[in-house]
């Protein structure tokens, strides 16, 4: 036996992506005493700028967007009660196919073994229960996503621990209702063609492949506060124009899929700790 709490380590690649697919479980429970730590692979250099001045726009100061970015980070960790943040401060390497894809100490460029050693020496002190992450596709194709994936696999390769290890998804029918709200907001939006429908039609699984369904209702007004503390990325943070009531509604289950476990816990589950506890 040992008093060491029960602990969940959530890989993101930028500040505010802790918010959008784990903020509830990551509030959940920290509320529940579990220890909660978050590992934030890059400084998010190529979000928005004040104003919303874009990445390569003139005034758009990667450094300071940086800065900017680490003290939203750290104001969303106090919404969430997150109790161990960690940055790695790789650059960012920005959407796929950027010229930052290539800049020098970029994510993206990081052979995959350098950045999977130092996660695993995070691992090996926190010693977690749970480790969350994304899929090969890093969800949607973001090339940090992806990269943040592959540096999480590899080092719990490096290790000797055995937490269950869950991607982050979204369910078909979910990702559905979401293309309805859009239009809902955007009724002017023209449709998609149809190579980017069928990417989107891609996106997520089968609501009978998630392994695991969490409700983080009671939680989802500090996910809502979360997002809103990334105040510098509003423009392009969707869900903030939902509303808190809207938003828990559509937002108040987070899903997973189960990729390694030791505990046997039966699935679907409920219960991130599910077989801990």
């Amino acid at each position: 036996m040992t008093d060491r709490p029960l602990t969940l380590m959530a890989v993101h690649a930028h500040p505010d992506d802790e918010a959008t697919s784990t903020g509830g479980v990551l509030a959940r429970y920290a509320a529940e005493g579990m220890r909660t730590v978050l590992v934030t692979c890059t400084d998010g250099a190529c979000g928005d700028g004040p104003g919303g001045v874009k990445p390569g726009d003139p005034g758009h100061d990667p450094a300071a967007v940086a800065r900017m970015r680490r003290q939203e980070l750290e104001a969303s960790r106090e919404v969430l009660g997150i109790s161990d943040l960690e940055t790695l401060d790789y650059g960012d390497s920005g959407m796929m196919g950027w010229p930052s894809n290539d800049a020098p100490g970029a994510f993206w460029q990081t052979p995959v073994e350098k950045g999977a050693a130092r996660l695993a020496e995070l691992m090996e002190h926190y010693r977690p229960d749970v480790v969350v992450t994304y899929d090969e596709n890093g969800f949607y194709g973001h090339p940090d996503h992806i990269q943040a994936h592959r540096i999480t696999m590899a080092a719990l390769g490096l290790t000797s621990l055995t937490p269950k290890v869950y991607w982050t998804t979204m369910p078909r029918s979910g990702m559905q209702r979401f293309g309805e709200i859009i239009r809902e907001f955007h009724p002017d939006m023209p449709e998609p063609d149809p190579a980017e429908a069928a990417a989107m039609a891609e996106i997520g699984l089968p609501d009978d492949e998630i392994t695991t369904w969490v409700d983080t209702t009671p939680y989802s007004g500090q996910k809502f506060d979360s997002l809103a503390a990334h105040a510098s990325q509003g423009e392009n943070i969707f869900f903030l124009k939902m509303g808190k009531e809207r938003f828990a509604d559509f937002m108040g289950v987070e899903t997973f899929v189960r990729v390694r476990d030791t505990t046997g816990a039966a699935v679907p589950e409920n219960d991130l700790f599910a077989g801990l506890r």
